[in-house]
């Protein structure tokens, strides 16, 4: 599933196609995605396009009735494509613009949404949303009050959306790694200078990936669209029994919450 580098690599790869245009109307050929596709998003018309945010993993097409909000889910991504390019069999929904191009929505799973949020309002998937990592909102002292009464695994409450938002499992045991913390400690046991410093090395590391993951806006107005997941330096993520880059012990790796967990035992206390 894209992770938050990627949610922002396409928002900055699609905006410069969107802002200060006009979205002229909506097709929608399967609107049975995660959710039905709303009404108020299918009959879209002559609307101004404001502004394209991203919230957490959400990307927030703004207009002056309210947010378009897409999710791309396990499988979907977005391509800028000429107005009469033919859709391809999971090409889902597009968004008709006055410069002669469209949006499209492709999603081989459907695990992806479109969803409607009117103006003025705050959607109840955005509603209970933390801190952007990459905001001042997001600091050690945020992580710290966090964690001071939380017994689950730091893991756990890092990816943890009302703590902060958009640290997903690759970035979160990459982010463990790099400031030498257990991913299996108790939130409550680590020490408020590894707290502080695992807030900071978030930070880094989600913006690094972006900027990683910038290399690729060049061909997002061409037929494929898609940005794809960019080359990643991944110290532990996906090397489970491999030696760790730093004392060369075989990595280890579990499952925490269900989701793969990679970690030295010797370098992570």
């Amino acid at each position: 599933m894209p992770e938050l580098p990627e949610v922002e690599v396409s928002r900055l790869g699609i905006s410069p196609h969107l802002e200060n245009q006009q979205l002229v109307g909506v097709i929608a050929r399967q609107r049975q995605l995660r959710w039905w596709i709303p009404d108020e998003v299918v009959q879209l018309t002559q609307q101004p396009i404001l502004a394209v945010r991203r919230r957490a993993k959400y990307l927030l097409i703004s207009l002056p009735a309210g947010d378009i909000i897409l999710h791309l889910g396990m499988s979907g991504h977005l391509k800028v494509v000429a107005a009469d390019t033919p859709p391809g069999k999971h090409d889902h929904l597009d968004l008709l613009l006055t410069n002669n191009k469209i949006l499209r929505l492709n999603d081989t799973r459907r695990f992806g949404a479109v969803l409607w949020q009117p103006a003025g309002e705050v959607h109840p998937l955005l509603a209970a949303l933390g801190p952007e990592p990459l905001s001042d909102a997001f600091s050690d002292d945020t992580l710290v009050i966090a964690c001071a009464k939380r017994s689950a695994a730091i893991k756990l409450v890092l990816m943890d959306n009302k703590v902060v938002v958009g640290v997903g499992n690759i970035y979160a045991n990459e982010a463990l790694f790099k400031a030498g913390i257990l991913p299996t400690a108790p939130a409550n046991t680590v020490a408020v200078t590894k707290l502080a410093l695992l807030s900071t090395v978030v930070k880094e590391t989600l913006a690094a990936a972006i900027v990683q993951g910038g290399t690729t806006l060049k061909d997002f107005s061409q037929a494929d669209g898609k940005p794809g997941y960019f080359k990643q330096q991944l110290l532990v993520y996906g090397r489970g029994g491999q030696p760790c880059v730093q004392c060369q012990q075989p990595l280890t790796e579990i499952k925490l919450g269900q989701r793969t967990t990679v970690f030295c035992a010797l370098c992570q206390q």
